[in-house]
């Protein structure tokens, strides 16, 4: 806003009294007036703003009522600047308090953002977890069934075998049994039967003894040293000792076809050379389905041969027929082929086992013949004045050689009278 304001005037008038001269002015309240209006336009220029007012043309400084009419018109002008001033001082305090309310804002904003912010993040590494733990669960699942694939091909490998066992048990060789009349229990019937064949190193010096009674040899060991009389006065002092083995508590064994082997059964009674020479000719013969044979073997315990053949799968080849027509005693006899199974041990647990009705003499000097010596422990030992009995078996070992001695599994006294 512009405000041109009159210069400081000094009017002086004469005033004539009483026959003298008076003089007075009105610079003091031109003066007031004029630091009025220069604080106004200080204030004016603050603000930043400029009014624009119709100015009226400056009055006469020699006319009182100008200078009035003057002093009128800036104190509206003052009014006016007042109240564009209290209306943008309003102004203000609604822009501060707008202001003030735009940063409270912004504060809440910023903090939702912030919160949101670490809201998705947590999510984020939520998800993260989730799909590397999904991931990790995916790696075992996928192991999981490698196994269960290696385990199917296994089961399947079994089923396999188990069923060309299943079909060699149904072709195995008839054997004639004949029922005796005598029943048992089904629970104590023995399904697999082993008979043990164990050698036994015996050391110079010593004699094995083999008791019919068990009590016997039971009491021989109690007595543990024993003076055995030769000739003359001479005796010799030996030492009982029990005699363990080692046998076995568990076996198990897994079959297999034998793809070069082969069982012939249902051969009449002949000369074995003859028989197994008449064999070798036909399934020699590729006419009859056979091929060249590497060897033939008879086995008397059942009375069949196995045959055995340079070649794999030429066995199988004949097994699927299963009867064929030999030339055999200047006839054809019809004889049976079946499966040979391969025998393969996959378990085995062993264990300590005394031997019952045998013990082990030690300490046995060279003073006589081996014959001799022998048959003097046998005449003391069977004594029942010196704790033995009655003798089964006698061998004894001089100092300075060595021996073995061959024990046999005993079937049960049924079966012995059986």
């Amino acid at each position: 806003m512009n405000l041109n304001a009159a210069s400081c005037m000094r009017v002086e008038r004469p005033l004539v009294e009483n026959g003298k001269t008076f003089s007075f002015g009105t610079s003091c309240c031109c003066e007031k007036e004029t630091e009025r209006i220069n604080e106004l336009r200080a204030v004016t220029r603050l603000k930043d703003f400029s009014l624009v007012m119709e100015q009226a043309p400056p009055p006469s400084k020699d006319s009182l009522e100008e200078i009035q009419a003057l002093i009128a018109n800036y104190k509206k002008i003052c009014s006016q600047l007042s109240v564009d001033q209290t209306e943008l001082a309003s102004v203000t305090k609604d822009n501060q308090e707008m202001t003030q309310k735009c940063r409270q804002r912004s504060v809440k904003l910023a903090q939702s953002l912030d919160e949101e912010q670490r809201s998705n993040k947590e999510r984020i590494e939520n998800e993260k977890a989730t799909v590397s733990s999904l991931s990790l669960e995916e790696i075992q699942l996928m192991e999981e069934i490698q196994k269960v694939e290696v385990a199917l091909k296994q089961e399947e490998g079994e089923n396999e075998q188990l069923r060309q066992e299943a079909d060699v048990f149904t072709t195995v060789p008839e054997k004639k049994v004949v029922f005796t009349g005598e029943t048992g229990n089904a629970g104590d019937a023995r399904k697999f039967e082993m008979n043990s064949r164990v050698v036994y190193p015996m050391e110079g010096g010593t004699a094995l003894i083999t008791f019919e009674d068990e009590a016997a040899a039971n009491r021989i060991l109690t007595m543990k040293t024993h003076q055995v009389a030769l000739e003359g006065d001479c005796h010799i002092t030996v030492e009982a000792r029990p005699v363990r083995l080692m046998l076995p508590s568990l076996v198990e064994i897994a079959s297999e076809v034998c793809p070069q082997r082969m069982l012939i059964s249902d051969l009449p009674e002949m000369d074995t050379e003859t028989l197994l020479n008449k064999l070798d000719i036909h399934f020699h013969r590729r006419i009859n389905g056979g091929g060249e044979v590497e060897g033939c073997e008879f086995l008397p315990d059942s009375g069949t041969v196995v045959l055995t053949f340079v070649d794999d799968n030429i066995a199988q080849g004949l097994t699927e027929t299963e009867f064929h027509e030999v030339q055999l005693k200047n006839k054809k006899h019809t004889v049976r082929v079946t499966p040979f199974l391969n025998g393969k041990i996959t378990n085995l647990k062993t264990k300590w086992s005394a031997c019952p009705r045998t013990l082990l003499l030690a300490g046995i000097p060279e003073v006589m013949e081996q014959e001799t010596l022998q048959d003097l422990l046998e005449i003391h030992f069977q004594k029942n004045s010196n704790g033995g009995g009655e003798i089964e078996a006698v061998l004894y070992n001089p100092p300075g050689r060595r021996a073995s001695a061959l024990f046999e599994s005993v079937g049960r006294p049924q079966e012995k009278e059986q």
